[in-house]
């Protein structure tokens, strides 16, 4: 983050540390923190100057809104800020399970070359025509539709708010039409954010109501999803195959089942990564600089 900021040369004298003690130590000379997971509420006391967190992520949980807004400090997130990389690794893992990619992949360690496959129903398939069930159409689920409609698949969101518009689905539903719709998937994608409403949300029901050709794939958070569920339909063989890259504890533990069973693809954590990850969260950093010293009051990703 350094080096691409420096890179801008805005003139502006910046420092960078990498331990939390030297954090404390020195925090007291910023006017303005860059703020990674390192951040924690104990270090408001020290920082004398502080007048702005920008934070490199959209997860807002370690910052105290009520300490910080009792000195006057503003915050803002990076929400959406690599909304592009999760929905284009979303599609990614859609294409490698129809495709069936990762057996290829197994199949090349091996030194297997494995010819067509006679019963159709084990045969690599085409997006065309299949349908998508979106659950949560903001920035990520709203570009996974894009490009689900790029494959001529038919798109049916999930919302909270239904009313606030379909984001390019063929069709938008509220949370409670989840088990409801299902059926009708032939992917289940989870894209939303996790809150005390959508825990839990692809429930035991919805794993049972997903048709037996159908394949599940999560690129929200893990805990989204019943994961006790979800191993008992994977290891039952009750869906296609399940794409993961969030799991409810990560890393995910070894013990759990999930590393080994062949209809689970999975990949740790990575679809928000991007080369450009640190360059878009700047960005946003410069504006809401800019905005603020032209004396607004409304920030991009206002969180104070």
């Amino acid at each position: 983050m350094m080096d691409r900021f420096e890179l801008r040369k805005t003139g502006i004298k910046c420092f960078e540390v990498r331990a939390y003690d030297d954090l404390v130590k020195r925090i007291g000379e910023a006017d303005v923190v860059l703020a990674s997971g390192m951040w924690k509420n104990d270090l408001i006391p020290h920082a004398g100057k502080l007048r702005f967190i920008q934070s490199i992520s959209s997860g807002m949980d370690q910052y105290s809104k009520e300490l910080l807004g009792a000195k006057g400090i503003r915050l803002a997130s990076a929400a959406g800020v690599n909304a592009r990389a999760v929905a284009e690794h979303a599609i990614a893992l859609i294409l490698a399970i129809a495709r069936r990619l990762p057996e290829a992949r197994d199949n090349q360690h091996q030194k297997v070359w494995r010819g067509m496959l006679g019963d159709l129903t084990q045969r690599e398939d085409e997006l065309g025509g299949k349908t998508l069930l979106v659950v949560g159409m903001g920035r990520i689920g709203s570009h996974l539709a894009k490009l689900a409609k790029a494959f001529d698949m038919k798109v049916v969101g999930i919302r909270r708010d239904p009313k606030a518009g379909t984001n390019g689905a063929d069709e938008i539903h509220g949370m409670g039409d989840l088990v409801k719709l299902v059926p009708q998937a032939d992917f289940v994608a989870l894209t939303c954010a996790l809150t005390p409403e959508t825990t839990g949300l692809m429930s035991a029901a919805a794993f049972a109501a997903m048709k037996p050709s159908s394949v599940f794939v999560n690129v929200a958070r893990g805990k989204v999803a019943d994961e006790e569920a979800l191993i008992k339909t994977m290891q039952g063989n009750k869906i296609w195959a399940a794409a993961l890259d969030v799991t409810a504890d990560e890393p995910l533990p070894a013990a759990s089942p999930l590393w080994t069973m062949p209809n689970v693809f999975i990949t740790p954590h990575t679809a928000g990564e991007t080369r450009a990850y640190e360059d878009n969260v700047l960005d946003i950093l410069m504006e809401n600089l800019d905005r603020l010293w032209r004396g607004e009051k409304t920030l991009r990703n206002q969180v104070l």
